[in-house]
């Protein structure tokens, strides 16, 4: 299993990285490891932040991963200069892995599930919210 570490990822920009911060490690089946921006914002509430969270399936035949990211857009009120969120915006994922599946299907799995999100193609859909025509 994974040991629980920081994950750096690049901006919107291609250039500058971006790095979730570990924040609690899965203390097993059910429980979430967590991360969070650490350098966006002043308030810990409006920060970026990622978990994932794995299970066994009712029959113990397959692991059961799901993630999510929930990414705050904020602003600062002119009058009070406070700082609230507008909006939440959230990603999702699931998987099915089968125990009696090949390492090697499990890997093409993982490279091209990650992957296709990484497409150009894919993130335009995940811009526009609009699925291609």
């Amino acid at each position: 299993m994974p040991t629980m570490a920081n994950i750096t990822v690049k901006k919107a920009d291609g250039t500058t990285d971006i790095v979730y911060t570990a924040l609690t490690p899965s203390a097993g089946d059910k429980g979430a490891a967590q991360w969070r921006v650490e350098s966006i914002g002043v308030v810990a509430g409006n920060r970026p932040v990622f978990q994932v969270m794995t299970r066994a399936s009712q029959d113990k035949g397959a692991r059961i991963i799901e993630g999510k990211l929930v990414y705050p857009e904020t602003f600062t009120d002119s009058t009070t200069g406070l700082i609230s969120t507008k909006n939440r915006e959230l990603f999702s994922f699931s998987a099915i892995t089968h125990m009696n599946a090949s390492d090697s299907a499990i890997a093409e799995l993982a490279a091209q599930a990650a992957n296709l999100v990484k497409s150009t193609l894919i993130q335009d859909v995940l811009k526009t919210g609009y699925a291609p025509t």
